[in-house]
C-alpha cells in the first residue's frame, strides 16, 4: 500500500477509508492492491495498514523521504503514524543522500519529521558513512539528521561516538556532542573531547573545546597532545592546535607547552610561530624562546628570539638569538648576543657564539673576525 504526504494526513486517510468501504463492484488496481497487500482495521477509533508504503514531497514535487513499513498506525486526530520495522530513503534535491532502517518509528506533522527508534541504521550512499544509535530524528527541510543514545558513527577515514550526533547532509558534516571519543586509522590516533566536527568531504576534524590526542605506532602510544582548540586534516596529517597546547614526546622524551602549533604527524615535526617552553624532565632542562621547533624523528629542537636555555643541575644558563638542541646528546649550538652565565664557580661570559652541554658546564663561547668574548668573574 502507498499514502503520500503531499496531502495532510487526515485528507490521505479520508480517501483510503472510501476506497475500502465502497460497495463499487469495479475495482482498479489500486484498490485490489489495497486488498492484497494491507489491511485496513479500525482500532479504537485510529486506522491500521500493513505492509504500506509512505512519502513526502517538496513544493515543487520533488521526494523528501520515502518509507515502507510492515504495520502502520494513524492516530485519532490522524496527525501521527505510527510505524513497524520501517526502511526507505531520505532525500535531498529530489536525490537519495541516506538509507536508513530501524524497528519502529513516527510520522509527524504531515510528514514534516520522520522520528526512528531501535536499532537504527542510517546510510550516506554519497561517501559509505554509517550511523547508529537508538533515537533518529529526520527534518527534511533543514536537511538534518539527529542521533541520539548509543550513538555510532563509521567510515574509513574515523570511528566515532558520542552523546548525540547532527548529521547536515548538505555539507556532508557530522557533528558530536557529550563525551565524543573517535579513532582514526590514518594518521592512527585516539581522540576525546565534548565537541567535535567532522567534515566528512573535506576530511577534516574540528574540536573548539578542549581535546587529548594520543598518536600510535605499532600500537604503542609515541606522542599525547591536549589543546583547547584543533584543527586535524586527516589526508595530510596535520594539526594545527590552539590555546593552552601541551605535547608530550615519548620518544625523544620530553614535553612542549605553546598557545599556537603546527603538529606534522608525516614529518614528525611540531613547530611553534609563538613563545614556547620545552622541558626534558631526566635532565631537567628547561629551554624557553619566542617561536620553536621541534624534529621528532631527528631528536633535535630549535629556538629563536628571545632563547633561554637553563640546566637546573648547577643552574647553568645560555641566552642567545638562536640555540639548537640534540636531544640525545644534550648539546646546545647557541648564536647570536649569546650570554653564558654559571653559579659554581660564579662567572658570565658573552660572545657571537656557543657550543657545549648545560649539565657539566662545558659550555665554550667563542668570537669571530673582529668579535671579542669577554668574561666576567664574579666574586
Amino acid at each position: 500500500m502507498f499514502v503520500s504526504f503531499k496531502r495532510p494526513i487526515a485528507f490521505a486517510l479520508c480517501f483510503f477509508a472510501i476506497a475500502l468501504l465502497s460497495g463499487c463492484k469495479s475495482q482498479t488496481r489500486t484498490e485490489k492492491k489495497i486488498k492484497q497487500d494491507t489491511a485496513a482495521t479500525d482500532i479504537e477509533g485510529s486506522l491500521v495498514f500493513k505492509n504500506i508504503t509512505l512519502d513526502q514531497a517538496d513544493e515543487r514535487g520533488r521526494p523528501l523521504w520515502k518509507v515502507k513499513a510492515k504495520q502502520a498506525t494513524y492516530s485519532k486526530d490522524k496527525k501521527i503514524a505510527r510505524i513497524d520495522q520501517p526502511s526507505g530513503d531520505l532525500y535531498q534535491d529530489g536525490k537519495v543522500v541516506l538509507q536508513v532502517s530501524a524497528a519502529s518509528g513516527e510520522i509527524r506533522q504531515d510528514g514534516k519529521i520522520v522520528l526512528l527508534k531501535g536499532q537504527i541504521t542510517a546510510t550516506d550512499t554519497r561517501n559509505g558513512a554509517l550511523f547508529k544509535g537508538d533515537d533518529l530524528e529526520w527534518y527534511p527541510k533543514e536537511d538534518l539528521l539527529i542521533v541520539r543514545n548509543n550513538l555510532k558513527g563509521t567510515h574509513p577515514q574515523l570511528q566515532a561516538t558520542g552523546k548525540e550526533g547532527r548529521y547536515f547532509t548538505r555539507k556532508q558534516q557530522f557533528e558530536l556532542l557529550g563525551q565524543v571519543a573517535a579513532i582514526s586509522k590514518d594518521p592512527d590516533l585516539q581522540m576525546k573531547t565534548e565537541h567535535l566536527i567532522w567534515q566528512i568531504k573535506e576530511q577534516r576534524v574540528n574540536a573548539d573545546k578542549r581535546i587529548w590526542i594520543e598518536r600510535y605506532k605499532n600500537k604503542i602510544v609515541t606522542d599525547r597532545v591536549e589543546s583547547d582548540k584543533s584543527q586535524l586534516e586527516l589526508k595530510t596529517k596535520i594539526a594545527t592546535l590552539q590555546q593552552n597546547i601541551q605535547l608530550t614526546s615519548l620518544d625523544p622524551p620530553l614535553l612542549m607547552s605553546s598557545n599556537s602549533a603546527i603538529w606534522n604527524m608525516k614529518a614528525e615535526t611540531v613547530v611553534s610561530d609563538q613563545p614556547v617552553r620545552i622541558v626534558q624532565q631526566k635532565e631537567n632542562i628547561v629551554l624557553t624562546g619566542n617561536q620553536g621547533q621541534i624534529d621528532l624523528k631527528q631528536k633535535v629542537a630549535n629556538l629563536t628570539g628571545g632563547v633561554q636555555a637553563l640546566g637546573s643541575k648547577n643552574q647553568a644558563k645560555v641566552y642567545a638569538n638562536q640555540l639548537r638542541w640534540d636531544i640525545p646528546t644534550q648539546n646546545v649550538q647557541a648564536s647570536g648576543n649569546v650570554i653564558y652565565q654559571q653559579i659554581n664557580p660564579p662567572f658570565n661570559t658573552t660572545g657571537p657564539t656557543a657550543v657545549g652541554r648545560l649539565q657539566d658546564q662545558s659550555i665554550v663561547v667563542t668570537g669571530g673576525a673582529g668579535n671579542r668574548v669577554v668574561t666576567e668573574i664574579i666574586p
